[in-house]
């Protein structure tokens, strides 16, 4: 399909709604990008990218901007509540002839994404109203402007009002946990991905780089605390390895703390409206798979669109493409999670016997291409 006369929105700026639109950029479109957010609000928090997102950065040709960031990371370490080994992956192995598993802070990826997908983005453009049409989509804006378009796509988000609008969905559910996420500085040094399962809680840090750890906190249940960092101190304070060295560092440090949320729909797109990563299929956390299936979604949305003879087509062979990965990812999150709330007397020994290759597991369709 002849990309340059379609008229294309993306609605959120984000890492799914720059992917997307660097890979249309790519495939010969033009797309706008609003997001109701003004430039830079955003968390300072790190992101662990797995192999198959380094796939999906090379087939966007952003591989050459992200090498110099962050670190890479060699394996993973899951050990107890004390810091006594439980098992490893080797994730080289596991990802070899895919891509190179790195941590960046999720900023710099931001400013990646954001060069590669050209032109401006325009920020405080939030989406009021969704109308279809035949043949396109007619997009009204709170600033009272109003543009049609012949495909409108929903990147913004597991809250997604592109989803609502477009009555493709409501609301979120809750997935069961809490989780706490930081960037800290002037840490304990810390090499390798590195997770301590406590009961019905988990401790995660990864380096991203100059001395930089990102660390990830979860625990069973969706109650907001009220001070963040002094509820960490209350679940983690007891637990070994470098833990308590972290916690010291993260009084300097931002805590973000959020419920995790998952979206399962029944279809993806209505009409011409179209929704991608979290807005189409957002799980928790646990995988670490939200930006790397953000970052497949792109790709495959604009092959889609320019292998098929109409939009319509397109979108039906997209979701077609891409609904089996998101299912495994969001069935094995579920998988890891119930692994993560059995009590420790039962998980962790066998952790010890078996952990490597339940891990691995996991991650078994998501190394074969797109």
């Amino acid at each position: 399909m002849d990309g340059s006369p379609l008229r294309i929105l993306v609605v959120g700026a984000g890492i799914a709604g720059l992917a997307v639109a660097r890979a249309l950029r790519l495939a010969g479109f033009r797309p706008d990008v609003t997001e109701k957010l003004p430039p830079d609000e955003r968390a300072d928090t790190g992101l662990y990218l797995p192999g198959n997102a380094a796939r999906a950065l090379r087939r966007l040709d952003l591989d050459g901007p992200v090498r110099p960031l962050g670190q890479l990371i060699h394996r993973q370490r899951f050990l107890d509540a004390v810091g006594a080994p439980l098992c490893e992956v080797d994730l080289d192995a596991l990802w070899a002839g895919v891509g190179e598993c790195r941590a960046v802070p999720r900023a710099e990826l931001h400013r990646v994404l954001l060069t590669g997908a050209g032109g401006a983005v325009r920020h405080g453009a939030e989406v009021s109203t969704v109308e279809l049409l035949p043949g396109g989509v007619a997009v009204g804006f709170t600033d009272g402007t109003c543009a049609e378009y012949d495909l409108v796509i929903g990147a913004d988000g597991p809250r997604s009002a592109v989803r609502t609008l477009a009555a493709l969905g409501g609301p979120p559910r809750p997935a069961g946990q809490m989780v706490y996420r930081a960037l800290v500085r002037g840490g304990p040094r810390v090499a390798d991905w590195t997770a301590l399962l406590g009961q019905r809680a988990g401790f995660l840090l990864v380096p991203v780089g100059a001395g930089r750890l990102h660390c990830y906190a979860d625990e069973a249940g969706s109650t907001l605390p009220v001070d963040p960092l002094a509820r960490l101190h209350e679940l983690f304070g007891d637990y070994g390895g470098p833990v308590r060295e972290v916690l010291a560092a993260l009084e300097d440090a931002h805590v973000h703390a959020e419920p995790t949320e998952e979206v399962e729909l029944g279809r993806w797109f209505h009409g011409r409206v179209l929704l991608v990563g979290d807005a189409a299929h957002a799980t928790a956390p646990t995988l670490s798979q939200g930006a790397a299936m953000a970052l497949e979604d792109a790709v495959v949305l604009a092959e889609s669109l320019k292998a098929a003879s109409s939009v319509d087509a397109a979108l039906l062979a997209y979701e077609s493409r891409r609904r089996p990965r998101t299912k495994w990812v969001r069935d094995r999150t579920r998988d890891r999670n119930r692994t993560r709330d059995v009590p420790p007397a039962l998980r962790d020994p066998l952790l010890r016997g078996r952990g490597g290759r339940i891990f691995q597991e996991h991650y078994r369709l998501l190394v074969d291409p797109l």
